[in-house]
């Protein structure tokens, strides 16, 4: 056959571009032997990481970009409409603290419960399959709890929301799969700003609307982003690197010119080279001795990153907060709003500054000193202004060191998803980055406790948890067995990591594959 020509000789290898792509692409069966011709490295083959390096970034990804954005967008709204619904509910239904607060909980809880199961969803069935369920959850159970008649209704419904939320990271799992190397934290890092722009809009919807139309509305009409992804997921392919992990060869290839005609760059050569396919999304497989400690120093990283990022933002409303809520809000249910996001907005966005900053400052040394210093980086100096805050400063000394230590949670935050889809094999990744996403809403929902509950008996205290939690972070970033800076995502566990690093340069692509 003709896949045999550049075997027979080297001296005048024929490239026939129109043959070769046309070539039936071998099927594996599980643990078959790779076939004869993978044997020796030939130039007629390539991974799906080649073609993703060779095509580039361009048009295809700055799509992808902005339909990722949304998602992300849609999880900030989610989050934020916590903080203005709260106070709201609480003034119009007459509900106790406890009940107010257990609203919050319950989202959280339903994203800590979901992440790993849409993991697991997202490495079995593909990223796109994920993504598309979870997102359509999300939205329905979003506009139906704007319907919520009582409390018990509401809570129920928010914490379904809750559990459909807790896929939008997958999000990130497949913008990850198909950006090339050299782009891959930039553009991971610039997908913050559109937290930060959800979270204004959401503030400047409620705004516009809780005045006229109330919050039903407000809920209703915060699931737009949502409905917006919603329709644009169709136009998402799925993930090449899952593909071929599944066996699909044919669809991989086909997404593969497709994104090479979109940014109008040329297709490697060859055939499509198949990893041996596994099982995908087991849990153990997070456990192997190659990734256990990675899976456990993730999962404390994401907890603490969580931990003291929402530990922040209440600290700073603990801290600034003046005056009840509730006092003339019969009246003006919009005042309690404002008053309740003061401190968050009191020159207006600066709840999205410290994030912005932060995601410059990170973008500015992730690819400088790598992964794993700039997440320590983060950890040490939010501990080293938790434990400046013990100096009775003025007031606007506590809000430089709020900003800086807020700056460099949520760049930290940043860093460690760039670092999550990058560690971990396709087979796992979306798995791996599920249950981290899900420890850190552990983190998330046990911060309220620390910075409400005991900030009411010690202050002290309650910044030594934050800071000591961080420092031991730091730690943990720093004892992660591997740095993924400069090097490729990798297609199967089975590989030694260091292989692709070095493209198709050195090894044979049938090599450490039985």
């Amino acid at each position: 056959g003709i896949s045999g020509i550049s075997g027979i000789s080297g001296e005048h290898e024929v490239q026939i571009e129109g043959v070769r792509t046309e070539l039936e692409p071998v099927e594996l069966e599980d643990g078959a032997a790779v076939p004869k011709e993978f044997a020796n490295p030939t130039d007629d083959t390539f991974m799906v990481e080649d073609a993703v390096e060779a095509i580039g970034f361009g048009k295809f990804q700055w799509k992808l970009s902005v339909i990722t954005g949304l998602a992300w967008m849609a999880d900030a709204m989610e989050m934020m409409i916590l903080s203005i619904l709260a106070p709201q509910l609480h003034c119009e239904w007459r509900l106790p603290s406890w009940k107010v607060a257990l609203l919050t909980s319950v989202v959280f809880v339903g994203m800590m419960s979901s992440s790993t199961l849409w993991g697991n969803i997202s490495d079995q069935y593909g990223r796109k399959t994920g993504l598309k369920i979870s997102v359509l959850w999300t939205l329905y159970y979003g506009i139906l709890s704007g319907f919520a008649p009582i409390y018990s209704w509401i809570l129920v419904l928010r914490g379904l929301v809750g559990f459909g939320i807790g896929g939008v990271p997958q999000s990130v799992t497949l913008y990850a799969e198909f950006l090339p190397m050299k782009a891959r934290a930039k553009c991971i890092l610039l997908i913050e700003v559109f937290w930060a722009l959800g979270t204004v809009f959401e503030v400047l919807l409620a705004v516009v609307v809780m005045p006229t139309l109330g919050w039903r509305w407000l809920l209703i009409l915060s699931a737009l982003p949502l409905l917006l992804f919603a329709v644009l997921c169709f136009w998402l392919p799925e993930s090449a690197r899952y593909d071929v992990l599944s066996g699909n060869q044919e669809k991989a290839l086909a997404t593969l010119k497709r994104i090479a005609t979109e940014n109008g760059a040329p297709m490697p050569l060859g055939k499509l080279v198949v990893s041996r396919q596994e099982d995908r999304g087991k849990m153990r497989d997070l456990f192997t001795p190659h990734f256990r400690w990675t899976t456990l120093l993730l999962w404390f990283i994401w907890f603490s990153n969580a931990f003291s990022y929402y530990g922040l933002v209440l600290l700073t409303t603990e801290f600034f907060q003046a005056g009840d809520v509730c006092q003339n809000s019969q009246s003006k249910p919009l005042q309690a709003v404002l008053n309740l996001l003061q401190p968050l907005f009191a020159p207006f966005p600066r709840v999205s500054w410290p994030l912005l900053t932060g995601v410059l400052v990170t973008l500015w040394i992730i690819d400088r000193i790598g992964r794993k210093k700039t997440m320590a980086l983060s950890f040490l100096v939010f501990s080293f202004c938790s434990l400046l805050l013990f100096l009775c400063v003025g007031r606007n000394v506590l809000t430089v060191l709020l900003f800086i230590a807020r700056a460099f949670i949520s760049g930290g935050f940043q860093a460690a998803y760039v670092y999550t889809p990058e560690v971990y094999p396709t087979a796992t990744r979306a798995l791996g980055l599920g249950t981290c996403s899900g420890m850190a809403r552990v983190g998330a929902l046990i911060t309220p406790f620390i910075a409400q509950v005991m900030l009411e008996s010690s202050v002290y205290l309650t910044l030594l948890v934050y800071s000591g939690c961080c420092l031991l972070a730091a730690l943990a970033s720093c004892f992660l067995p591997i740095e993924t800076k400069g090097r490729g995502l990798q297609e199967s566990s089975h590989k030694e990591w260091g292989q692709e690093m070095v493209g198709r340069g050195s090894h044979s692509p049938g090599e450490s594959q039985e």
